[in-house]
């Protein structure tokens, strides 16, 4: 399981948040904006307060960068059925995928 560390009002969250989703890939989800605890445990587990922040505890893995957490995500999450049905890519009116669903 992958833990992100986030800000709901942040748009780097907020794209790693979408892809989740389209995706399937569930998420431990530590709002720092909100949890004095959630805040110091990125501190110290990254070093900086800077959001959005993974860490994959399975395979020690951790960073920031919202375009790298983005390829982690889809390149190490869980392969099963449900996933891969759930990544299937938004479609819109015109068949075009837009960027912002991570299509």
């Amino acid at each position: 399981m992958f833990t992100l560390y986030y800000k709901p009002a942040c748009p780097f969250c907020q794209r790693v948040l979408e892809l989740s989703e389209n995706l399937g890939v569930d998420l431990d989800l530590k709002d720092v904006s909100d949890d004095e605890v959630f805040a110091q445990e990125l501190l110290e587990k990254g070093g900086k307060k800077q959001v959005p922040f993974l860490v994959d505890a399975e395979k020690e893995v951790s960073m920031y960068e919202s375009n790298d957490i983005i390829e982690y995500i889809r390149e190490n999450r869980p392969k099963n059925e449900s996933a891969s049905s759930a990544a299937k890519p938004r479609m819109h009116v015109s068949n075009a995928v837009c960027e912002s669903c991570e299509g």
